[in-house]
């Protein structure tokens, strides 16, 4: 099933919804506005029971609605860097020998159909897309064969990054987080994919479109980590909590946006995640 986080209004409550097939939005409000936590006190089983039960009963408009992230509570976004060759080539940079990781603040989440908006400090903005892991529970030193135990879902998520900023503190050779975590950065969604819907994420078509042109297109087959070695490695003495994210790495395609440019992530049976970019300095 695919889980998602909406308010009715900008200052209306959230709440947890599932996609219907018919495309409408099924209200779960009265089982929280978590879809972590109601996978964890539910089971994916009974949780799918209890949207059936209502599924003939009124629907949302997607168009209709404001988008929230699709994890209501995350402690960090963990994300991969260079985790595909073909990435690592136009970066001019070597394939690493092991998971090279940053972070994001949660401060940086939004939501599908929400703005990301560039401070004025960067005039270079560019897109990356990614599959998202959803933590499901309390995880630490994971052995890779266990890695479907941490899982809760997927979802999509875009990986901005102000290029200037990173590049002039890659080539003073200081950190580049602050490239990477501002407001908005992180737009992830539309919803969260339950396991049963990704039966392989190891085979899934990205696709980046910017106001219609195809940037990136690869597959998550392509990635020089898996996910059993990312989990087993990120889980490897630091604890992994439910609604951390784990971006697994772009694919090659990584251009410069401009202002009004309108951004389709697509993840190939996750979702499609919509954001339009606005410079504060334009």
């Amino acid at each position: 099933m695919f889980l998602g986080r909406i308010r009715r209004t900008p200052s209306g409550p959230v709440e947890l919804v599932a996609l219907h097939p018919d495309g409408g939005l099924l209200s779960l409000a009265d089982l929280g506005d978590d879809p972590v936590a109601a996978l964890s006190a539910y089971g994916l089983d009974r949780l799918t029971e209890l949207a059936g039960e209502r599924s003939s009963g009124p629907l949302l408009d997607q168009s209709a609605v404001l988008f929230e992230p699709p994890v209501a509570t995350c402690t960090k976004i963990c994300c991969l860097a260079l985790n595909y060759r073909a990435h690592a080539e136009e970066s001019g940079m070597e394939v690493p020998p092991e998971p090279v990781l940053f972070f994001k603040p949660p401060s940086a989440l939004t939501g599908h159909n929400r703005p990301v908006v560039a401070p004025a400090r960067t005039r270079h903005l560019e897109h990356e897309v990614e599959l998202a892991v959803v933590i499901g529970q309390v995880t630490r030193d994971l052995p890779a064969e266990r890695w479907q135990e941490a899982v809760a879902g997927y979802t999509v998520i875009n990986d901005m990054t102000a290029r200037d900023l990173q590049l002039a503190n890659i080539a003073r050779n200081a950190p580049w987080d602050q490239s990477k975590g501002f407001d908005t950065f992180a737009p992830a969604g539309p919803f969260l994919a339950t396991v049963d819907e990704v039966p392989d994420p190891q085979a899934l078509e990205l696709v980046l479109e910017v106001d219609g042109e195809v940037r990136q297109r690869a597959n998550t087959k392509q990635m020089v980590f898996d996910l059993p070695r990312l989990i087993e490695d990120l889980s490897d003495g630091m604890t992994l909590m439910p609604g951390d994210l784990i971006a697994t790495g772009t694919v090659a395609g990584i251009a410069p946006l401009k202002d009004g440019d309108t951004m389709r992530a697509t993840v190939a049976g996750v979702g499609t995640l919509v954001n339009t970019v606005k410079f504060r300095s334009a």
